[in-house]
C-alpha cells in the first residue's frame, strides 16, 4: 500500500476550453479535483452533474473544481455540451496523474479484472497539500459532502 500523499502531485494537463492547467499555478486557491472513471455513463454524469450544481457555492468560497478522467478533450467537449456541465474536465489520456495520485486500480466486474479509475476526490488547500481525501466514492451526496468539507477549512 502507496503512503498517503502530504502534497499533492503537481501537473498540467489539457481542460476543456482548449488551454492547459497547471495544479501549482492555482496557488493559494484551494482545490477540488474529482477523478471519475468515464464521459458520459450514468454514475460519472450524476456525479458532474452535482458537482455542476453546487459550482457557484465552490467560486463563492474561491475553490476551484476540476473534474479527471482519461478521456480525450474531444470527448469532454461532447459530454459538457451533452449535459450541460460547467465544471473544467481535465484529460489524462496517459493516466500519469490518475497513477500519482493512486487512483489507477485494478477493479473487477462481472468476475473480470481490469485496470480502471477509482471514483476518488481529493481537497487541496492553497499551500498545495491534500487537507481531505474521498477513495472510493459513492456518488449521490458527495459534492455536498465536499463542499461542507471546503466550507470547514
Amino acid at each position: 500500500m502507496p503512503e498517503p500523499i502530504e502534497i499533492a502531485p503537481d501537473f498540467t494537463l489539457p481542460v476543456t476550453g482548449g488551454i492547459e492547467v497547471t495544479l501549482s499555478a492555482l496557488r493559494p486557491a484551494p482545490v477540488v479535483l474529482f477523478f471519475y472513471p468515464r464521459d458520459d455513463t450514468s454514475g460519472c454524469t450524476k456525479e458532474n452533474e452535482e458537482f455542476t450544481a453546487l459550482l457557484p457555492e465552490f467560486e463563492a468560497l474561491g475553490v476551484k473544481v476540476f473534474g479527471i478522467s482519461k478521456d480525450s478533450i474531444a470527448s469532454h467537449d461532447k459530454f459538457m455540451t451533452k449535459k450541460a456541465l460547467l465544471v473544467p474536465l481535465l484529460s489524462d489520456e496517459h493516466g500519469d496523474v490518475c497513477e500519482r495520485f493512486g487512483v489507477w486500480k485494478e477493479k473487477s466486474m462481472y468476475g473480470k479484472t481490469f485496470m480502471g479509475i477509482e471514483r476518488s476526490t481529493f481537497l487541496i488547500d492553497g499551500s498545495g497539500r491534500i487537507a481531505q481525501s474521498w477513495p472510493k466514492v459513492k456518488v449521490p451526496g458527495h459534492a455536498q459532502a465536499v463542499l461542507d468539507a471546503a466550507r470547514a477549512r
